[in-house]
């Protein structure tokens, strides 16, 4: 499918690897050209070399902390007229609740509810002023089906569900849509990180781990950053105009609800 998207630009944050570059390289494929953010320079930049060799786009990297105004301004300066905005950012470290002091709680509600919602505000206007834009958060399964360990991470991505819900909609006469990417088991290194230690704690193999999670899922296997990415290019499309507002599991039947 043509995407309708060749030649917009498009920045999407933390992605030299895992989900975010499954988002870039989706957008890249699909035409458009843009700003890459990490925090790591030498990933990022092959990041970046790999996806011009390989789409024939325009492809910037910017190393900076999202969650930082400084990060933030760097990354809108290499694109100041995005006309697609993935928000992505890693999540809290899991640890019991008891365990988080105020500094910890605020930093994770910077990190994953106040960070998107600053680039949101700096970017929304304009896209409605030049009548397209498409803004996709990646938040997580855990906003409807919450992990113990995960609070934190939890809570602030619903608090940015909840806070978007009545902004996107203010937006969509104007062609600027607001949608939310839930993310289930997916194979990433974060995933991969919960293994090494649920089998450390449990006395088992990593792969006794791994299998056990895998069965848990309707689709019997994880998720991977490429078809993530796939779906995320699909709702930054022209043919998604109709759609905002909206949280879309990509957790392949792990969520065991209708509605």
């Amino acid at each position: 499918m043509d995407l309708g998207i060749s030649g917009r630009k498009a920045i999407v944050c933390a992605s030299s690897r895992g989900l975010g570059r499954g988002c870039a390289e989706a957008l890249a494929e699909a035409g458009c050209d843009l700003v890459i953010n990490g925090l790591d320079p030498q990933r990022l930049e092959a990041t970046a070399a790999d996806l011009r060799a390989r789409f024939d786009v325009t492809v910037e990297a910017v190393a900076a902390d999202m969650s930082s105004p400084e990060g933030q301004k760097a990354v809108l300066a290499a694109c100041p007229q995005p006309d697609i905005l993935v928000n992505n950012n890693g999540g809290p470290p899991r640890r019991d609740f008891r365990d988080l002091d105020r500094e910890a709680m605020i930093s994770g509600v910077i990190q994953n509810m106040i960070s998107p919602i600053e680039m949101i505000q700096q970017v929304a206007d304009g896209m409605a002023e030049r009548g397209f834009g498409r803004i996709v958060n990646i938040t997580s399964i855990t906003v409807r089906m919450p992990i113990e360990g995960l609070d934190l991470s939890s809570g602030a991505r619903a608090g940015l569900t909840a806070f978007l819900a009545g902004v996107g909609r203010t937006y969509a006469h104007r062609n600027v849509t607001i949608n939310n990417l839930l993310p289930g088991k997916m194979d990433t290194d974060r995933l991969r990180g919960g293994f090494e230690r649920a089998a450390a704690q449990r006395g088992v193999s990593i792969e006794d781990v791994s299998a056990a999670q895998a069965a848990e899922i309707p689709a019997r296997r994880f998720g991977t950053a490429e078809e993530f990415g796939q779906v995320c290019a699909f709702y930054c499309s022209r043919q998604a105009g109709y759609v905002t507002g909206q949280n879309i599991l990509v957790d392949g039947g792990l969520y065991p609800a209708a509605f």
